[in-house]
């Protein structure tokens, strides 16, 4: 059977013509370097932010507010990313405005409040983080945060109807059991008391999983957000919440530092650190910058693919801390945390197929949808003399 023509091209022809010029765009080795770029910024900053973090305690730190206010106070750092993001946008030729509903975005005062809420939410959860780090090894400390996957799941299924696979099931089973066998692992370190390590222990791993689980529900509301508040997607909009929550949190956490009475005692605690005033202030200076890009890593990871898969790469970090720690900070890592790490990463496998079988499913629907579209195009006059078999 002989395939009709439309204007004198065959479907066959058209067809080919659209997947040919669909190659092109899926294969761009643009994207894959920005992917990589940001996938190495967020690897790279988020180990080294939490092992600094965690040398600043091990050396004589106690604030756990100035180990929180060195996750937000260097928002001046994106600033010019902003500036340089938002010059590209209004560029006739790189415009990459992303419209997501045609109603207009919500009033002005809607969007400051949400960034206030947003804000507050981030210095909290921040703030159980830094807790959470101060009471427990850096390799128990990250093991857990992998569980920040599973409340991201959680929550997105609640605010934007993920879907529950059975791949998504086994992510999230692993990672509580994996947060669970942490729970329960003995306390091999020296200090004095038994009673007080348990009690620690307690307080570093509520802390830390609920901040894990204050992190996904931040995640998840950024994406409900993005979608039905703004009404918007570009780099300008991600980046501007990411400036304005590390405006709220730094405030929110100056607050907190000097109502707690902390402030008293950091020109004390920078004098007695263990490697020296210098370092202590080198300490806390590239913790600081190391989050602030770690954020941009985040919302290029964001733009370029989902919230959900940058949340996943994060999580990738999750082997590399534990091994870092145990370079340079000495730690341990028995069998407990290595089958714990084990599941984990399985647990983060798990969830990164399913993000490529639901990406690849919506590519094909797109590329069906656009072959569709050129095809009825190529056709115009379908009814008319010009169709011919």
């Amino acid at each position: 059977m002989s395939s009709f023509d439309i204007d004198g091209v065959s479907v066959e022809e058209a067809n080919e013509e659209t997947n040919r010029s669909a190659i092109p765009e899926s294969t761009n080795y643009k994207w894959w370097l920005r992917v990589a770029v940001y996938s190495l910024m967020i690897l790279t900053c988020e180990s080294a932010a939490t092992i600094l973090e965690r040398l600043y305690y091990e050396n004589g730190g106690k604030s756990k507010w100035m180990g929180t206010l060195v996750q937000h106070i260097g928002f001046p750092i994106l600033l010019p990313y902003h500036t340089i993001s938002s010059a590209a946008e209004n560029s006739p030729t790189t415009n990459r405005s992303l419209s997501i509903h045609s109603k207009s975005p919500s009033s002005s005062l809607i969007i400051a409040a949400v960034h206030v809420f947003l804000g507050l939410l981030v210095a909290a959860y921040s703030l159980l983080h830094s807790i959470g780090l101060f009471h427990l090894p850096v390799t128990t400390f990250s093991l857990i945060c992998a569980s920040q996957l599973a409340f991201n799941a959680i929550f997105s299924f609640f605010l934007n109807s993920q879907k529950f696979t059975a791949n998504i099931v086994n992510s999230l089973v692993l990672l509580t059991i994996s947060s669970t066998l942490l729970l329960l692992q003995p306390n091999s370190s020296g200090r004095p008391s038994h009673e007080v390590l348990e009690r620690n222990s307690a307080i570093g791993f509520i802390c830390t999983i609920s901040g894990s689980a204050g992190y996904g529900l931040v995640l998840s509301l950024k994406q409900f957000i993005i979608q039905n508040v703004i009404k918007m997607k570009t780099f300008s909009v991600v980046i501007d919440m990411a400036v304005y929550q590390s405006v709220v949190a730094s405030c929110a956490t100056i607050v907190g530092l000097f109502a707690s009475g902390e402030w008293r005692g950091l020109n004390k605690e920078m004098y007695e650190f263990g490697l020296g005033k210098v370092s202590y202030l080198m300490i806390l200076i590239w913790t600081s910058v190391s989050w602030k890009v770690l954020t941009i890593g985040e919302v290029g990871m964001i733009l370029e693919v989902s919230s959900l898969f940058s949340n996943a790469v994060s999580v990738l970090s999750l082997p590399l801390v534990p091994v870092l720690a145990v370079i340079f900070l000495h730690e341990s890592l028995d069998g407990i945390r290595v089958v714990a790490m084990v599941l984990s990463i399985w647990g983060f496998i798990s969830f990164v197929y399913q993000h490529y079988l639901d990406d690849h499913d919506m590519f094909k629907t797109e590329n069906r949808d656009e072959n569709w579209e050129k095809q009825d195009t190529r056709a115009g006059g379908f009814c008319s003399s010009n169709l011919r078999y």
